[in-house]
């Protein structure tokens, strides 16, 4: 090997190859420090302080750098003290040169994304991500090196802030003390802040000055900085997307023609106090970043300016800002920032495109963690490295699933938890989001216990009906409500639940057993299994549920919401069916007529069925010639059967109830996006956001009825008695069965016991996840304590049994879902949580009982508005979890490609048995 090249003979570009190949980014030298301002004694020149630094981080060596250790130590600090830092609004003032003189613009801010002023002053750009050249970067860095750093000065004003800083160099000898008036005239100033104005202030502004001439306006340009808010910074609307609680931090930048070298200050602020009109919006300040330099660089200064203002929008140069102790501690900072930076190679893109900002920015906390791990893994060797292992290796087990060893010692701890919030979970709904949720979750929970009710009719025979799947509902759900751990929790009956229902009827009817007697004995058998579950805190086993198990289950109860939407709608096709072969040549042909007579006319079937022909009145004496009056309904009351080539025509029920389901679906998504939209103001598309699926339902029942067809409705009962009147509102448990009966019955009671324990757990673990940011903590024991004593009161009295409904909880909590008010441009609004009270599941719960004097208002409610409502849930569901389609839009497109391909294979089918005419009951 040959002998090692002196560090002074090396070329730039092999030593910015040494730093990591930056060379192609960097352009010409138009920045302040160049190699003849160095000079050639000392040490350290721009290019060798960042190689030195590099090297630490390079491959040729294992040792960590010096900056690293240095932030890590800030970020160790920050941690113990558990401090945080303020969000930072940023403006860049320039100094430019009018027909006035010198004069401060604004002419660039910064919350997370940059905004520029463009089109000649009048308006902001849109926000965008910064983008920089590598030189300006090298150069602020250099300017840091070199210039002014006061670190928690203790000044009260921006004129005191200044005479400070002029002070100080003119100690150093780094500014002539006659440049002190001439620097304070220019810095002290007043600048020209952009204020964002409606057009109509703007026309009347513009008015009120040619009327008062320019005479004022020129004597504020030339006036100093007012020590207090102006008026128009106290009533700047931008102030509205600052969250409150922020700092500022001023950069200012330009050339003046006194000077002969760069006048560079950082100051950071003891207290962050108001500068007066020196910022844009009435926020304390923190940081100022001062740059004047000789003529001929301004395109420099701009740069470097903006390049301060991107690293003070960076999280961890942020707390590297607020927590340095010297100079060197910023200058680690930058090269942090350096380390992480991402170089894009001249030639192979477009400067001048403008980069929108992402929907969805990485979490600053775990890019944080991710420094603070590496720097204590490399402290303590390999021990941190091996605990993370660890940590990874367990699953977290939260507080709620910890056993404590005694009977009922969860179910205790859960009531101890949730004590304190009892009260807080009936004013915190004291909002009107909680309203839309209350319409919303109503009308999905109305047409889930029609439909189940419905079904579970037709699979026992009545025993349950729509009756009593709505007060099931009610009494179930609203003590539910009352008194469990998690109150967001919407119960139902499920799927599994009707099937085991279902078997257990045909086994009954079989053996001729007492069905409800039975099912009385096996709810009681389960409720005490249950509560030996909850005795001997087997809840915490919900903690060995895996994500996988968690989302594939919540994928198939969203998957079943979007079939049976969807099927109920393709069984349109056959209720109403469509004409294909129509013509409107052929009308004429086109009759259809009732026929009294035929042998199914004198059925026994039909004589049971008919009602006595004297309550028939006028319409039995009708002469043949007349029987063409009567309607579709008194025809088959009378027995007969209707005749014609027109008789299974049902004009445009089946197209428009598509589009009404289909125009739902796509409304509420449409209108749920709608709070990401630049229409409007902030405040009303929230509130159009959380209205969303009201205002969709609104839409299309003010559409239906509009039309006058008579699509499908909502029919509730409008009676308070059993559906089934061989039956009463009591189940008592001695009766026609053998009295072993009620041993037997704890056999399927084991198998109901596992659906139930396996359904509601999954669904609690689902909903109480750290993503939701609940505060008041879950109740897995508390909630499965509450389910099993329901078990017994359903049971006592013949009513459906009750589960936590995953996908209508899901679209409780998204119902509910809290977003910060303001949000810097460009940025989405964060989510803060989840609105957490028991005061709309009680609502809900409590309109479902008395539904029944409703009906004479949902009756108006069309059910294909409905089915779309279930098929916004299940598409909803499945955009909270992991295992979807993409994305929620490419779910929603998917289904709609689904539905579309579905309507046209049963249209396709309904050609080919046209005329075949089973009608289900949309009662169910």
């Amino acid at each position: 090997m040959g002998e090692p090249v002196p560090e002074h003979q090396l070329s730039d570009a092999m030593k910015m190859e040494a730093s990591g190949g930056l060379l192609p980014c960097v352009g010409p030298d138009t920045g302040l420090a160049s190699s003849k301002e160095t000079s050639p004694n000392e040490p350290h020149s721009r290019n060798s302080v960042v190689i030195c630094q590099a090297v630490g981080r390079s491959i040729f060596t294992s040792r960590v750098s010096t900056a690293a250790e240095r932030v890590g130590f800030m970020l160790q600090q920050q941690e113990e003290n558990d401090a945080s830092c303020p969000l930072l609004f940023i403006q860049l003032n320039e100094l430019l040169n009018t027909s006035e003189g010198l004069e401060w613009k604004q002419t660039a801010r910064w919350i997370k994304f940059e905004e520029k002023v463009e089109d000649g002053g009048e308006k902001w750009s849109k926000p965008h991500v910064t983008t920089l050249s590598l030189h300006s970067v090298f150069e602020l860095r250099t300017c840091i090196k070199k210039g002014t750093v006061l670190l928690d000065l203790d000044a009260h004003s921006f004129k005191q802030i200044v005479e400070q800083v002029i002070a100080v160099q003119i100690e150093e000898h780094t500014l002539r003390p006659e440049l002190r008036k001439k620097l304070t005239h220019v810095l002290l100033r007043r600048p020209q802040h952009h204020t964002t104005k409606s057009e109509l202030r703007a026309v009347a502004e513009l008015t009120v000055a040619s009327c008062r001439g320019k005479a004022s306006n020129l004597t504020n340009r030339g006036a100093d900085v007012s020590e207090t808010p102006l008026k128009e910074q106290l009533k700047n609307p931008f102030k509205k997307k600052i969250p409150a609680g922020a700092e500022v931090s001023n950069i200012l930048a330009g050339e003046v023609n006194f000077l002969d070298k760069p006048f560079i200050a950082f100051i950071r602020l003891k207290e962050a106090v108001g500068l007066g009109a020196l910022t844009e919006v009435a926020f304390p300040s923190r940081f100022l970043f001062i740059l004047l330099g000789p003529r001929a660089k301004v395109k420099a200064y701009h740069e470097i300016g903006r390049a301060m203002a991107t690293l003070l929008t960076d999280e961890l140069f942020q707390r590297v800002a607020h927590w340095a102790q010297d100079r060197e501690d910023l200058i680690a900072g930058i090269d942090e920032f350096l380390d992480e930076l991402t170089v894009l190679p001249p030639g192979k893109w477009d400067p001048t495109i403008r980069i929108p900002p992402p929907k969805c920015l990485p979490s600053p906390h775990k890019r944080i963690s991710m420094h603070l791990r590496e720097w204590k893994s490399h402290c303590n060797g390999n021990l941190c490295a091996t605990e993370d292992r660890h940590a990874h290796g367990h699953q977290h087990v939260s507080e709620e699933l910890k056993r404590t060893g005694r009977l009922f010692g969860g179910l205790v701890k859960d009531i101890r938890r949730k004590a304190p919030w009892y009260w807080s979970d009936f004013y915190d709904a004291l909002n009107i989001q909680c309203f839309s949720a209350i319409l919303y979750i109503y009308l999905a929970t109305v047409t889930n216990a029609i439909t189940f009710g419905g079904m579970l009719g037709d699979a026992t025979d009545n025993m349950q009906g729509v009756l009593e799947s709505f007060l099931g509902t009610a009494i179930a759900g609203a003590t539910f409500c009352l008194f469990a751990g998690q109150p967001l929790t919407i119960l139902s009956s499920t799927g599994p639940v009707l099937v085991f229902e279902r078997l257990l009827f045909s086994f009954s009817k079989d053996y001729s057993l007492n069905y409800l007697e039975f099912r009385l004995w096996i709810g009681l058998w389960v409720a005490f299994f249950g509560l030996i579950l909850v005795a001997t805190e087997a809840s915490y086993l919900v903690q060995y549920f895996t994500r996988f198990t968690e989302e594939g289950f919540c994928a198939l109860i969203s998957l079943i919401f979007i079939y049976d939407s969807v099927k109920k709608m393709l069984s349109l096709a056959d209720y109403f069916p469509i004409n294909w072969n129509f013509k409107i040549n052929d009308i004429t042909h086109y009759n259809c007529i009732c026929n009294l007579s035929g042998t199914g006319n004198s059925s026994i079937l039909n004589k049971t069925l008919l009602p006595d022909p004297d309550s028939l009145g006028e319409y039995w004496g009708l002469e043949p010639a007349n029987r063409s009056q009567l309607t579709k309904k008194e025809c088959l009351q009378l027995g007969g059967h209707l005749v014609g080539t027109s008789c299974n025509y049902v004009p445009d029920i089946t197209f428009m109830s598509f589009v009404l389901f289909l125009g739902t679906f796509l409304c509420s998504m449409t209108l749920k996006r709608f709070k990401l939209s630049r229409y409007f103001p902030t405040a009303l598309r929230k509130l159009v956001s959380d209205f969303s699926i009201i205002l969709a339902i609104l839409i299309f029942c003010g559409i239906d009825a509009c039309l006058g067809l008579e699509t499908p409705k909502l029919i509730v009962p409008i009676e308070f008695k059993p559906t089934n009147p061989q039956r009463g509102w009591v189940v008592y448990p001695f009766g026609v069965n053998p009295w072993w009966m009620c041993l037997v019955s704890a056999v399927p009671a084991i198998l109901v016991i596992i659906l139930i324990f396996m359904d509601q757990q999954i669904t609690a673990v689902i909903l109480n996840r750290k993503e939701y940011k609940l505060q008041k903590g879950a109740g897995f024991h508390l909630d499965l304590f509450c389910v099993s004593l329901l078990m017994i009161l359903t049971s006592m009295m013949g009513l459906p049994w009750y589960v936590s409904a995953t996908v209508i909880s899901l679209a409780h909590m998204d119902s509910l879902k809290k977003e910060s008010i303001t949000s810097a441009p460009g940025e989405q609004p964060k989510f803060l949580g989840i609105r957490e009270q028991r005061l709309t599941g009680l609502v809900v719960f409590i309109l479902t009982g008395t539904s029944v004097f409703l009906a004479p208002i949902l009756k108006y409610i069309p059910m294909p508005v409905l089915y779309g409502v279930f098929l916004y849930m299940g598409v909803a569901a499945l955009s909270s979890i992991q295992i979807t389609l993409g994305s929620p839009r490419d779910a929603s497109d998917f289904i709609t490609l689904t539905v579309l391909w579905s309507t046209m294979e049963s249209s396709r089918k309904n050609r080919a048995v046209h005329g075949q005419n089973a009608a289900p009951s949309y009662a169910s």
